[in-house]
C-alpha cells in the first residue's frame, strides 16, 4: 500500500511539473514579448534604410509595443549618431574605420557597389581606367569609350556617404579629383537621374540598382572587370566591389537593440534581406 501511494504521489508530482511548465512556457512567453516596448530610431546609410525598414515593420507585428523609426542621411551620421547617443542604432554601409574601433559592428548582410548608365546609353562595360578618367574629368565625351558624340554628366555622392568613400578608394581616387556635374545623397538620387538623362553615369548599391532595374527603371549596372553586377556574383565572392551592411552602437548592445539586432541577423529574415536583393549572412 505504501509503494502503491509513493507512486501515485510520484506521479502526481510529474503532472503537476509538466503543467507548470506548460503555463509557465505559455504566459512566460508573452510575458517577455510585452518587456519589448518603446521607440527604437535607427539612422544613417540610406542603402541599408530600405532594408531596416522592412526588417522593422515585421519586428513591430511581433512585438506591438515597439515602434521602429529609421532615417536616413548616410553612413556617416549613423556612426556620428550611434557615438553621441543620438540613436540607438546607427546604419553604416561598410567596416568600421580605424578610429571607430570603440563602436560595436553588427553585420546583418552583405551588398555590392557597381557603376550605372541609362538603359539606352550603348555603352556595355567601362575599364577602370576608364572610369577613373570619366570622374576627373580626363574622359568628357562617349565617343571616346565607344558611345554616342555626347557630354558625359558625371554624377556624384555627397560628403560622408559610405559608397563615395569606397568607390574612391577602389579607383586610388579623392573627392577632391572628381569632377562632377551633379551631386546627389542617396541611390535613389543616382538611380532617378540616371534614369533621366542618357548621358549620366552614377555608382550605386548593385541592391537598390537591381531592384530598380527589375522594376522597369531605365538604367542599367555594367560589369567591372568582366564580372556582372549581380547579388549572385556578390554572394559568391566575385564580384571586385562589396561590402558590410552594418548596424553600429556606442556599447554592447541590451534590451530592445539587442532584440533587434538579433532579429536581423536571424535565418527566419532572410527572406526580407534577398528580396532587397543583399546577401544574406548564411550566404
Amino acid at each position: 500500500m505504501r509503494n502503491i501511494n509513493a507512486n501515485v504521489f510520484k506521479t502526481l508530482r510529474q503532472v503537476f511539473a509538466i503543467s507548470a511548465a506548460m503555463f509557465l512556457l505559455r504566459h512566460g512567453n508573452i510575458a517577455a514579448e510585452e518587456e519589448l516596448t518603446g521607440k527604437l530610431v535607427l539612422t544613417g546609410s540610406s542603402t541599408i534604410a530600405p532594408l531596416a525598414s522592412e526588417l522593422g515593420k515585421r519586428f513591430e507585428k511581433q512585438h506591438p509595443k515597439v515602434r521602429v523609426d529609421v532615417q536616413t542621411g548616410g553612413s556617416s551620421r549613423g556612426v556620428a549618431d550611434a557615438r553621441k547617443g543620438l540613436a540607438e542604432i546607427g546604419m553604416a554601409s561598410r567596416a568600421a574605420n580605424d578610429d571607430e574601433k570603440e563602436l560595436k559592428f553588427f553585420t546583418i548582410a552583405t551588398d555590392g557597389v557597381c557603376v550605372i548608365l541609362n538603359k539606352d546609353n550603348p555603352v556595355q562595360a567601362l575599364t577602370d581606367e576608364h572610369v577613373a578618367k570619366i570622374y576627373t574629368g580626363k574622359i568628357t565625351n562617349w565617343k571616346d569609350v565607344g558611345g554616342n558624340d555626347a557630354p558625359i554628366t558625371v554624377v556624384n555622392k555627397a560628403e560622408g556617404r559610405s559608397t563615395l568613400e569606397l568607390f574612391c578608394h577602389y579607383y586610388k581616387l579623392k573627392n577632391s579629383d572628381i569632377k562632377a556635374h551633379v551631386v546627389v545623397g542617396d541611390n535613389e538620387q543616382d538611380i532617378k537621374t540616371c534614369a533621366g538623362n542618357a548621358n549620366a553615369i552614377a555608382y550605386v548599391s548593385i541592391g537598390t540598382a537591381q531592384s530598380d532595374a527589375d522594376e522597369g527603371v531605365a538604367i542599367k549596372l555594367l560589369p567591372m572587370n568582366g564580372v556582372d553586377a549581380t547579388v549572385e556574383n556578390v554572394r559568391l565572392g566575385k564580384f571586385p566591389l562589396s561590402r558590410p551592411l552594418n548596424y553600429v552602437l556606442k556599447s554592447e548592445p541590451t534590451g530592445l537593440p539587442k532584440a533587434f539586432i538579433e532579429f536581423s541577423q536571424a535565418k527566419e529574415q532572410y527572406d526580407i534581406v534577398k528580396e532587397n536583393f543583399f546577401v544574406p549572412l548564411g550566404k
